[in-house]
């Protein structure tokens, strides 16, 4: 399959409202419109942007996600994009936090369980952890994602990248007292690995946290290509993936990894 040289990705923010999936529904819609009008291709959601961590109700909510995945692929389809975004997902009895991609034709492309649950957030004892990282095939390429706390893995990120990924997809409710190291584990993961980083979190407070946004798109040389500067908003820019493959014939970092000296 071939696919585009260059494509236009943003990074969506808001204050994700606890427990209210409609007003949550209609700050998502507003700002994949509005990144659509600017020619965007791809656009990133954060984490539970849907209902946020109500983890009392979190089953309740989890039941709705069939009907958010519709709303969404409809939205995906009338305005020509890319979207990903995490949700409840219900499983057998389980539930898990999950990366969901519908691609730019409505249909879904793959999803991603949150590997490592955040146990000081005590994430472990509402969800269960995925267990597989892999990639997705979309109309724009080769993608993997990831799910806040597993930023901080970087093995993850280089397992997506040894499949194959061009860009991994981050969806976060990072707060405040750590956005510095948000901000440095994505120029990281993104020059490490030699691809793009388009991440987005969350704004506004819940349960005592401070969320400030931050969201940002990072290119293979550690270039913060955009970057959010409101508590809500949405970015874009271009990914030039010729640049990236340029990057990497002068050093390929991949090809030369030594696993078996470490």
């Amino acid at each position: 399959m071939q696919y585009p040289e260059i494509i236009r990705a943003g990074v969506i923010q808001f204050d994700v409202q606890r427990g209210d999936i409609a007003k949550n529904l209609v700050s998502a819609v507003d700002a994949i419109h509005q990144l659509s009008r600017q020619g965007t291709q791809l656009a990133v959601l954060p984490e539970l942007w849907a209902c946020g961590f109500d983890h009392a109700n979190i089953k309740e909510h989890a039941e709705k996600t069939t009907e958010i995945i519709e709303t969404m692929s409809m939205a995906a389809k009338k305005e020509d994009i890319l979207i990903a975004g995490s949700l409840p997902e219900l499983s057998e009895g389980r539930i898990y936090n999950t990366l969901v991609v519908i691609d730019r034709d409505g249909s879904i492309s793959g999803s991603y369980r949150k590997v490592h649950l955040f146990s000081g957030g005590r994430e472990n004892e509402t969800f269960s952890a995925g267990q597989t990282a892999k990639i997705w095939h979309t109309s724009l390429g080769l993608m993997g994602g990831i799910i806040c706390y597993d930023l901080r893995f970087p093995e993850l990120c280089r397992s997506l990248a040894i499949q194959g990924a061009r860009i991994i997809v981050v969806c976060a409710q990072w707060p405040e007292a750590r956005i510095n190291h948000w901000d440095i584990l994505l120029q990281a993961r993104a020059i490490e690995n030699q691809l793009f980083m388009v991440a987005a979190n969350r704004t506004g407070s819940d349960v005592g946290l401070n969320f400030p946004g931050h969201s940002q798109i990072v290119s293979p040389f550690g270039k913060i290509l955009a970057k959010t500067d409101k508590m809500k908003d949405q970015v874009s820019a271009d990914l030039h993936f010729k640049e990236m493959d340029d990057f990497r014939g002068l050093f390929d970092c991949l090809k030369e990894r030594m696993p078996e000296a470490y």
